[in-house]
């Protein structure tokens, strides 16, 4: 088995681990969410059904700078309001959050860098 092989099917193994993530982060934390009175107009404009769980995550794990940058902007009806969910979150749901955001923005890079350095040839 060559090693881009080998790099490609963990890295398909660590979106496979994300995808997971992502339905217990939905139903364990953003369901709890939506159904808060305080925190369901706050967790950014769902472009498409689950949206908000990836809105969810992203401010979970934004940098302060990030966060403050994004707040002050026009976009910001965009993205979760982060002090409201840090307030009404467990510990337990910060660190599911940060995981799976983790996995999903890791595994994605890994995948389109191993295909790119083989489209260059870096593997032959």
């Amino acid at each position: 088995m060559s090693i881009m092989s080998q790099a490609m099917g963990w890295a398909a193994l660590l979106m496979m681990i994300s995808a997971v993530l992502l339905v217990l982060f939905g139903q364990i934390t953003v369901r709890k969410l939506r159904k808060n009175p305080e925190t369901k107009d706050s967790l950014g404009i769902s472009l498409a059904s689950g949206w908000d769980i990836i809105n969810v995550a992203s401010a979970l794990c934004a940098p302060k700078c990030y966060r403050e940058r994004v707040r002050k902007s026009p976009m910001a009806a965009f993205s979760a309001d982060y002090d409201l969910l840090y307030k009404h979150t467990s510990l337990f749901d910060r660190i599911l959050g940060r995981t799976f955001w983790g996995l999903a923005v890791g595994s994605t890079f890994f995948l389109i860098l191993f295909g790119l350095l083989d489209d260059f040839g870096v593997f032959d």
